[in-house]
């Protein structure tokens, strides 16, 4: 299981920063981001599926996915890797898109006028001895105050069904 808080989000220069234990060795939870298959087990919030995920994981590459909401919404999201130091960090652009990867306002899904076009997502992943890893993200760019809150939970009820899938492993 891992280990998380209720306290409010950390922010570090305007990010959001959230720090997870999983009980598993950093290669799974490397594994769990960085393939196809594992990303459609976990990603999204609580009740949220991930119907499609395509990664492309190399220098340049691009990533897509969909979350489809209980209501049956469709969030699309892409983003391309600028950097990626196997197993422990990669980092890469955050942007809503269309389901061809095409970068589209966030408004398109009701998201804010000031949501930006592309953000920042950092993940470092820290082995920790006895078999856990400690993950870090770093999500640079979200506008603050309700989206700042409510990517704390949507990131967090995903990392819970990480750990569950992890927890399975």
């Amino acid at each position: 299981m891992t280990q998380a808080s209720n306290t409010p989000p950390q922010t570090k220069e305007g990010a959001l920063v959230i720090e997870r234990v999983f009980n598993a060795p950093r290669e799974l939870v490397w594994k769990a981001w960085t393939e196809p298959e594992q990303v459609m087990k976990w990603w999204g919030p609580k009740d949220f599926t991930t119907p499609t995920a395509r990664i492309d994981f190399r220098l340049g590459g691009k990533s897509l996915n969909c979350m489809l909401a209980p209501d049956g919404k469709e969030y699309w999201s892409t983003g391309v890797y600028k950097e990626i130091v196997p197993p422990e960090r990669f980092v890469t652009t955050d942007s809503f898109s269309d389901k061809d990867g095409n970068v589209v306002h966030g408004s398109v899904y009701g998201m804010p006028e000031d949501m930006p076009m592309e953000m920042m997502l950092t993940v470092t992943f820290e082995d920790i001895g006895g078999g856990k890893t400690k993950m870090t993200l770093v999500h640079e760019g979200l506008p603050a105050g309700e989206m700042l809150g409510g990517a704390n939970q949507g990131w967090n009820e995903s990392f819970d069904k990480l750990d569950a899938l992890l927890a399975a492993a």
